[in-house]
């Protein structure tokens, strides 16, 4: 994919900053994108640099429409048109739900869903329906595919990943006419900066026994898959999500 630009957002650390070095190490030029400026978007681009990919990092706020149209504006005119889009860039809150702050949940939906509509629909209108041609991956979550138990207490975080799969089943449904596949891919526990708090309060190793496998996700585990849905051997998968997370939703019957 040495010919391709990905845009990935929110790919200053965690699952972002995984996501963003595969595709580099495949070929792929890769706009970091981050929105606070303590995020070390720079050290990723800088590691990619060395081992003599493509990077350039970008600062804007997914949720903010005039800073994505500026943000896509300058990707396209630094590396060249957005071929591949993941939809990355979220947020969480943990409150219970009859004590949850309506704008906790406002930052949460506008990040972890409206987010995703307001990137994908400005990549797509410069990038991806003209060109008929475009891959979209969005990150959902295993929490979007059933309930939590009840000491997880995160309602906003699960309602806008369950709204993320539904996302991508409609706009894959709706876009396969500009040939743009768009698929979800689901993680499972993995120590990333958002999740280490909830993983710590739970129990790291409690949380590991719960997967079949007997482990957390790691920034290896995503390759694969993100590969798959952004290359050509993806070519013929829509609307799909697919778990990656050890085996924990098979435990609890939502797979």
């Amino acid at each position: 994919m040495t010919s391709r630009v990905a845009l990935v957002s929110g790919s200053g650390r965690g699952i972002g900053r995984a996501i963003a070095r595969a595709l580099a190490e495949d070929g792929v030029s890769v706009a970091v994108n981050y929105v606070k400026r303590d995020e070390p978007a720079n050290e990723l681009v800088e590691e990619i640099r060395a081992r003599g990919g493509t990077a350039v990092a970008y600062g804007a706020s997914v949720s903010d429409p005039d800073e994505c149209r500026e943000m896509v504006t300058s990707i396209v005119h630094d590396l060249g048109d957005v071929d591949i889009l993941v939809n990355n860039a979220g947020a969480a809150w943990g409150a219970p739900a009859e004590d949850h702050p309506v704008e906790a949940w406002d930052k949460v939906m506008n990040l972890n869903i409206r987010g995703y509509f307001i990137l994908s629909q400005h990549v797509a209108k410069r990038s991806m329906i003209e060109r008929r041609s475009g891959r979209i991956i969005n990150l959902a979550s295993i929490a979007g595919l059933g309930g939590n138990p009840p000491e997880m207490q995160t309602l906003a975080y699960n309602t806008s990943k369950s709204a993320v799969i539904g996302f991508t089943h409609t706009l894959a449904a709706e876009w396969g006419k500009y040939n743009i596949t768009v698929n979800a891919i689901c993680p499972g526990f993995f120590m990333t900066k958002m999740a280490a708090g909830l993983i710590k309060s739970l129990g790291e190793e409690k949380m590991a026994a719960q997967a079949p496998l007997g482990r957390l996700g790691d920034d290896e585990d995503l390759k694969g898959l993100t590969l798959l849905y952004a290359s050509d051997a993806g070519k013929h998968i829509t609307g799909q999500w697919l778990a990656v997370d050890g085996g924990v939703s098979v435990v609890l019957g939502a797979a």
